[in-house]
C-alpha cells in the first residue's frame, strides 16, 4: 500500500501555526513511509472563502518548504462529481430529500432544548418524505440509528460513538452546494487518501464520514486527531499568543527551518532531541510517537531555535531573506557579497532577521543622529586624540581589511597607552551610529574606507563643536 496523506485547508482565513502543524504532520509521514502528500483546497464555503486566503495558504507551505506532490485542488471544480454521488445514495437509499423549513427546524429545536434534549434532526422525512410547491428540499444522509462506529485513532486509540446520537445529516444544501462532511468522503474516496492527519476538533465528524464510506462501499482510510495547541499559558492559543499567520513568522524575522524544527517538537519528540535536520525529521518521524495531551507554544524556544539555525545557515543563504527584511525597511542592496559578509558578521549577535536588518542599517545608508547616551558617553574631549589619531593611521594603510585594521588599533591603544575599549567603543559610535556593532574591525571593513573616514571626520567635528 503506498500511503497518501492530504493537508485539506479553508481559505477562510490565514494558514495558521495549528494548521501549519497539522500540514507538517502529514507531509512527514507521507515522506517517511515514501508515499504521496496532496494539497487540496476545501473552497464550498463561498461567501468566507477567499483568493487572498487561498494565496495566503499556497505561500505558506511553499516558505515551509512542504512541497506537494499532487494539487492543489479544489472543491469546486468538483460539484458535478458531488452530485453524482450524492444521487448515487438516494438511489441506494442511503440519503433523502428533507423538506423541512428553517422554522420547523428551529421549532424542533426549542422544543428539544426545553426538554433538555440533545437539538438533532429527528428524521420525520426519513421514511416518508413530502414534497412541497415551491420549496427545494436538502438532501440528508441516512445514518445508522442503531449499532456503533469505532474510531481506531492513530494518536487517541479506541473511540466508539453510538450511532443513535448521530443524526441524519445534510449532505447537500437546498442549492444544491454540498456541505464538508459529504465532500471530505467523496475527495477523499477519489483520491485514494489512505491516512487523515488532522485537529482532534475533527474527531466528532470522523463517525458520520466512515459511515458515508460505508454506504458508498469504500474503505475508510486511517484516522490520527492531533491535540491542539495551547498558549504558554495553557489557554486556547488565540493572536495574543501567536496564533497568527505564518508569513507573519516570516515578517517577523523567522527561518522556515526555525518554524518547522518549532512545529515538530509541538506534540512530537525523538528522545531528548532538540533540533533536527529535515531528514531526521523524515527519517525519525511516526505518528505513533504524537502525544495524546496538548501542546504549549513556547515563543523564547522559537527564538532559541531562529537564533541556532541563523548562526549554523548558509550565509549565501541568508544574505537573499536579509535582503528581503532590508527591503522591507526601505533599503535595497544588490550587492549579494556584502549582505553574505554582513550576515557571517551579525550572526552571532541577531536572534531574527527582521532584527538583523535593523542592527545592519548603518552599513547600507547614512544615519542622521547618533545614539543620544552612547555619544555622551563616547564623544568626549578626552576620547578627541583617540579619534584624530586613529583616523590619521587608518588613512594611512595600504590594505582595507579586518587584520590590516586591528593592527592599527593595535598600534593606537599601544601609543595612547590606554585600553581597547577607549578607542574602540567611540570609534564604533562614530562609524555606526551608536554603541553594538560587529568587532569594530570587522565593521569598519565592511563599511570601506571612504565611508569610514567620513564618519570618523564626521564624529571628530561633532564633538570640535561641541555638541557633545
Amino acid at each position: 500500500m503506498t500511503v497518501r496523506t492530504r493537508f485539506a485547508p479553508s481559505p477562510t482565513g490565514y494558514l495558521h501555526i495549528g494548521g501549519a502543524r497539522t500540514a507538517l504532520f502529514c507531509w512527514l509521514y507521507a515522506r517517511h513511509h515514501h508515499g504521496q502528500f496532496i494539497l487540496r483546497i476545501e473552497d464550498t464555503d463561498r461567501e468566507r472563502s477567499t483568493p487572498e486566503a487561498v494565496q495566503a495558504i499556497l505561500d505558506g507551505i511553499a516558505w515551509l518548504g512542504m512541497k506537494e506532490d499532487e494539487g492543489p485542488f479544489y472543491q469546486t471544480q468538483h460539484f458535478e462529481r458531488y452530485r453524482e454521488v450524492a444521487q448515487k445514495l438516494l438511489n441506494a437509499r442511503h440519503a433523502y430529500h428533507c423538506y423541512c423549513s428553517k422554522e420547523e427546524l428551529e421549532q424542533m429545536r426549542n422544543e428539544q432544548l426545553a426538554r433538555k434534549q440533545k437539538p438533532r434532526y429527528d428524521g420525520r422525512c426519513r421514511t416518508h418524505p413530502v414534497s412541497r410547491a415551491g420549496v427545494q428540499p436538502v438532501i440528508r444522509f441516512k445514518n445508522p440509528q442503531s449499532g456503533q462506529t469505532t474510531v481506531n485513532d492513530l494518536v487517541r486509540g479506541r473511540v466508539v460513538f453510538e450511532n443513535s446520537e448521530l443524526d441524519d445529516l445534510i449532505i447537500a444544501r437546498s442549492d444544491g452546494t454540498p456541505t464538508y462532511n459529504f465532500t471530505v468522503v467523496v475527495d477523499d474516496m477519489d483520491m485514494h487518501i489512505t491516512h487523515v492527519i488532522r485537529g482532534d476538533d475533527h474527531l466528532n465528524n470522523t463517525p458520520r464520514q466512515i459511515n458515508i464510506f460505508n454506504a458508498l462501499g469504500a474503505k475508510p482510510p486511517e484516522y490520527a486527531h492531533l491535540p491542539m495547541i495551547l498558549g504558554p499559558d495553557g489557554a486556547k492559543l488565540s493572536k495574543r499568543h501567536g496564533a497568527v499567520s505564518v508569513m507573519q513568522y516570516r515578517e517577523d524575522g523567522y527561518l522556515p527551518e526555525a518554524v518547522i524544527n518549532y512545529l515538530v517538537r509541538l506534540g512530537w519528540s525523538h528522545g531528548d532531541q532538540e533540533i533536527f535536520t529535515r531528514e531526521e525529521m523524515i527519517r525519525f518521524f511516526d505518528i505513533a510517537d504524537v502525544n495524546k495531551s496538548a501542546s504549549a507554544i513556547n515563543p523564547d524556544k522559537l527564538l532559541w531555535l531562529n537564533q541556532h539555525y541563523i548562526k549554523s545557515g548558509d550565509p549565501d543563504r541568508l544574505a537573499a531573506e536579509l535582503g528581503w527584511h532590508l527591503m522591507r525597511i526601505g533599503i535595497t542592496v544588490t550587492d549579494t557579497v556584502k549582505l553574505a559578509a554582513v550576515v557571517r558578521a551579525q550572526a552571532e549577535r541577531a536572534r531574527t532577521l527582521k532584527e538583523m536588518a535593523e542592527a545592519s542599517r548603518f552599513f547600507f545608508e547614512e544615519f542622521t543622529d547618533y545614539d543620544a547616551k552612547a555619544a555622551v558617553k563616547n564623544f568626549t574631549v578626552e576620547t578627541l586624540p583617540a579619534l584624530r589619531e586613529i583616523r590619521a593611521r587608518l588613512a594611512a594603510i595600504e590594505e582595507w581589511s579586518a587584520p590590516a585594521i586591528h593592527r592599527v588599533l593595535e598600534g593606537t591603544v599601544a601609543a595612547l597607552g590606554v585600553k581597547l575599549g577607549k578607542v574602540a567603543q567611540p570609534v564604533r559610535v562614530a562609524v555606526s551610529g551608536g554603541g553594538v556593532s560587529p568587532p569594530i574591525d570587522v565593521t569598519l571593513e565592511l563599511l570601506g574606507r571612504e565611508c569610514s573616514l567620513r564618519r570618523l571626520d564626521r564624529a571628530i567635528g561633532w564633538i570640535e563643536t561641541g555638541r557633545s
